[in-house]
């Protein structure tokens, strides 16, 4: 009984629902033409394990 009560008896139409989007979310963005579509390119996996951290002692100053 209690999750039947407090489920809304209210029924919306599609126009109703089309409103509340609207007033929710606002218009949507305009459409995008397929001349301004690119292709998607695939690139390199990334990897599984990263890199080691650079040494900096091969990088220092040395003296000699």
């Amino acid at each position: 009984m209690m999750a039947e009560e407090s489920q809304s008896s209210e029924k919306f139409t599609d126009e109703e629902y089309a409103s509340l989007r609207f007033f929710r979310f606002g218009s949507l963005p305009d459409r995008v033409l397929p001349s301004e579509m690119v292709e998607e390119v695939e690139t390199d996996q990334p990897h599984e394990v990263p890199e080691p951290p650079l040494d900096l002692r091969t990088w220092a100053p040395r003296r000699i």
